[in-house]
């Protein structure tokens, strides 16, 4: 049976011996070969960081935490999908994790709204829904126009670090280059944005 929650005894950050001379990428490779032993290496090695960045954006912890599980149990059934040419174990694996966090916030997102169009039929509005809409969609255009007027390496670290909710470090990872690089094009593409939208600094 598949041990997808750390043990007491198995405290976070403290990795075995084995995790620190076999790559995840190996780790990865054994899994799909059905290896539990590997499977329970590479959790406790990657676990504290799949749950941080799925914490990081559903805050919940509860929550967090069953979406770790489904990754885990995803990474349990598909790691034969893993291509080393493409990247990575752990940006494959975080790849993943942010894709299952995005997932659920949206599916919360769609039954909140059912829940409050439910909720509002029976109440007058006390504003103008339709002028707050346009307003929205307005705003809404204003952000994808100037999104667009960035380069295509500012777009990709900006949509990363403030839409992913991807660390700097993260960012560099998925995108292959250097943090300095990465933090250069977050500031850069965050002083164009400000210009455009004429958001004073």
């Amino acid at each position: 049976m598949l041990r997808l929650v750390p043990s007491p005894s198995e405290p976070d950050g403290e990795f075995s011996s084995a995790v620190e001379v076999t790559s995840k990428e190996e780790l990865l490779r054994r899994v799909a070969g059905g290896d539990q032993a590997a499977f329970g290496l590479l959790y406790d090695d990657v676990a504290p960081r799949v749950l941080g960045l799925i914490r990081r954006l559903l805050i919940d912890h509860a929550q967090s935490e069953e979406v770790a599980q489904e990754v885990f149990l995803e990474i349990w059934q598909n790691a034969s999908r893993f291509d080393e040419n493409k990247g990575g174990a752990a940006t494959w694996i975080l790849t993943m994790a942010h894709r299952r966090a995005v997932d659920r916030i949206r599916s919360s997102q769609s039954s909140r709204d059912r829940d409050t169009k439910v909720g509002i039929r029976n109440f007058a509005p006390e504003y103008d829904h339709v002028s707050e809409a346009v307003e929205v969609t307005i705003e809404h255009e204003r952000v994808k126009q100037a999104m667009a007027r960035l380069t295509e390496l500012q777009r990709q670290a900006v949509s990363l670090a403030y839409y992913g909710g991807y660390s700097h470090s993260e960012v560099a990872a998925l995108l292959k280059v250097p943090i300095g690089t990465v933090k250069t094009r977050l500031r850069d593409g965050m002083i164009r944005l400000r210009d455009e939208m004429g958001v004073a600094s």
